[in-house]
């Protein structure tokens, strides 16, 4: 770890995002199942049910991260992400030996090993960046989820770009590409990827320079989504000379290059440096000691004397453990006390005989040693109110906004609501992109490339939207994420119904949708986790919340849309469908004849293919929905005592600025 809060740290932590911005973008690696589902289809001669259980083995691969979430607070982070380096070569190396005959097509059972195998790796290289990226920049956490989880939904579209220019078309390629590129990008940036911390007891050091840091990095993740988008649909209308295509291609690289600007400002910028020395300065103890003292009394705490405060506040808030003390926009840091002062008697009943006291103090603190709720650096006072009775014993256990273990947050309801919430949201939405090549088969599309990217493009922009617009209301206004996470589900209802219709250009519209929803769930669940359960073992909670998505993947796409699929083709061959394809063909004037004999066998071409998955589905997400509002309901309040104190308008913003800046945010506190 560097223990540097001065611009070394600045620069540090910022060049650590920028390269986990690469390791992001190549870490989606799942995202191109699309790509050569069918084609592996192909070479191991299986139905779609089987195919898409194999999808469902992919889903639980790169979602099952609990040994990455726990070993992510014991191992350095390089080590994380040389272990997702290795897992992600050999894994796609396999995959890439059956698809290209070097090798016999392995039993299927191992094909569902080996494709779980590779796609862990993306839990890996996940978990690294984005525990690492959210201790670094705890004050701007949804800022930083959604620019972090952003990129990984940003990656299918990433991949396309380079399949489509260097690839021509070959998926057998693309998965060698999948196996090598994010290997190399690991190795090569995983030294720079490290936490920043603070040495113990100092005020964490917040730079507002920082603001237009990550006002410069949504700038680029705009433009490059916009550049994505419009060269996606592009590609569909104009044919590019390999030159034109290699080139649009560099300009790729060059935005994904453009955030490594951020911390060659903080290198080169001389003010920050001065800026910075003078704050350190004016944070030392030797600064604070009159002339002649040597040595405080007493020395000021971490965060500036607030400590107390937020003690005296928790004393005052009543046995509702549900209830965090406000700490201006962060969450407290992990408490365990389990005492609180309450009247119990009036003050005559409190006044004791001197000699009595002491008596009943060298009593109580015989006990004290065996007593694990009993600080060791209690005052008289406390012990006493103990031993009279004037303290109260606390329910055991974290409150919200304090660091749980896994078995702490998993009595709690919010836990299981949050949960719920995202299995049905992520579930569904993997499902269309797990089966979107069958699905845009079954409406007359024999090339799915631009909805993989669109559905890909528009995932980036609801992580990185989500993230900022969650992030500025819930400072500004108190208004939980889980707000927004409501809109995305109404929209995520209407564009399953959308593609259940299978009108011309609703699988343009619904991608763009469902991808933008998708990204949606996947921004607001991290912070969220982060904010109600602490982030001490965040990498073990946030890892287990994300298996709903596998599971999700395994109930709607391996059971559920698989079985009407394959009921359907079976329908089908009855009928041979010739009469269907024609309609389908004709109406959205597209042709089957770039689908092979054997692809066709198996096909199936129509809107009854997904149309009862589809209406399922949204059912689901109704339920999700419902869940979610319960959700709301319950942590509003929260929200309004963790973030009252946060507003720009506030006294303690105004005294820091009346202070030149020299001393921390009053209303920031560390939460480690």
């Amino acid at each position: 770890m560097i223990g540097n809060v001065g611009p070394k740290g600045q620069v540090t932590k910022w060049v650590g995002l920028a390269a986990g911005i690469w390791v992001q973008a190549l870490a989606g690696n799942g995202n191109v199942f699309a790509h050569y589902s069918t084609a592996l289809k192909n070479v191991l001669q299986i139905n779609q049910v089987q195919l898409n259980n194999l999808g469902v083995a992919k889903d639980f691969g790169e979602n099952v991260g609990l040994l990455a979430g726990g070993l992510c607070n014991l191992l350095p982070t390089w080590v994380i992400l040389l272990i997702g380096a290795l897992e992600c070569f050999f894994g796609y190396g396999i995959v890439w030996l059956v698809m290209s005959e070097h090798i016999a097509p392995l039993p299927y059972w191992q094909m569902c090993v080996v494709l779980c195998m590779a796609s862990n790796s993306m839990t890996w290289l996940n978990t690294a960046v984005l525990v690492t990226s959210m201790r670094n920049f705890q004050q701007n956490r949804g800022t930083v989820v959604g620019i972090i989880k952003g990129f990984i939904g940003l990656s299918g579209a990433i991949f396309t770009q380079f399949y489509v220019t260097l690839m021509t078309d070959n998926p057998t390629a693309l998965v060698l590409f999948v196996a090598l590129g994010p290997s190399l990008v690991c190795l090569t940036v995983m030294y720079f990827i490290r936490p920043v911390t603070t040495p113990d007891g100092a005020p964490p050091y917040y730079d507002p320079k920082e603001h237009s840091g990550f006002v410069f990095i949504h700038v680029v993740c705009i433009s490059l989504a916009v550049y994505l988008f419009v060269s996606t649909l592009s590609e569909n209308v104009i044919v590019f000379t390999p030159l034109v295509a290699r080139t649009m291609l560099a300009v790729l690289v060059i935005f994904l290059s453009a955030p490594f600007l951020v911390p060659a400002k903080f290198l080169f910028d001389k003010r920050t440096w001065k800026a910075v020395n003078h704050r350190e300065h004016s944070y030392s103890y030797d600064a604070l000691l009159p002339p002649g003292v040597h040595e405080p009394l007493l020395k000021p705490t971490g965060n500036n004397g607030h400590a107390s405060k937020s003690k005296a506040a928790a004393a005052a808030a009543g046995d509702d453990g549900d209830m965090p003390v406000s700490t201006g926009g962060i969450p407290p840091p992990p408490s365990r006390d389990r005492y609180r002062i309450e009247p119990v008697a009036s003050q005559s009943d409190l006044s004791y005989d001197s000699d009595r006291s002491k008596h009943e103090r060298a009593s109580f603190m015989c006990l004290a040693p065996n007593n694990p709720d009993i600080e060791g650096d209690a005052d008289d006072s406390t012990l006493l109110a103990v031993g009279e009775g004037a303290l109260r014993r606390r329910r055991k256990g974290p409150h919200r906004g304090e660091d749980f273990t896994l078995s702490e947050a998993m009595v709690k309801a919010d836990f299981w609501l949050l949960f719920l919430t995202y299995f049905c949201g992520v579930g569904t939405g993997t499902t269309v992109s797990n089966n979107m090549g069958q699905i845009g088969l079954s409406q007359g599309y024999a090339d799915v490339t631009m909805f993989v990217s669109l559905f890909s493009v528009w995932n980036f922009l609801g992580r990185l939207g989500a993230g900022s617009l969650s992030e500025h209301y819930v400072r500004s206004s108190a208004i939980p994420r889980t707000v927004w996470l409501l809109v995305a589900q109404a929209v995520m209802i209407v564009a399953h119904l959308l593609l259940a219709t299978a009108l011309p250009g609703s699988l343009f519209l619904g991608s763009m949708l469902l991808g933008c929803s998708f990204g949606v769930h996947i921004a607001i669940m991290v912070p969220v986790a982060s904010e109600l359960f602490g982030l001490a073992n965040f990498g073990v909670i946030y890892n287990f919340i994300t298996i709903g998505m596998p599971i999700g993947s395994m109930l709607f796409s391996g059971v559920l849309a698989g079985y009407i699929y394959d009921r359907e083709v079976e329908k089908q061959k009855g009928g041979n469908g010739v009469m269907e394809k024609e309609i389908v063909a004709s109406f959205l004037n597209n042709s089957y004849h770039l689908m092979s004999e054997e692809a066709e066998e198996t096909a199936c071409i129509g809107a009854h293919c997904f149309r009862t998955t589809f209406i399922i589905m949204a059912g689901v997400m109704v339920f999700g929905m419902l869940a979610n509002l319960l959700l709301t309901y319950r942590i509003w309040p929260v929200y309004k005592s963790m973030y009252q104190n946060s507003r720009p308008n506030s006294s303690a913003a105004l005294n820091d600025g009346e202070n030149g800046g020299s001393s921390p945010r009053s209303t920031r506190r560390d939460l480690h």
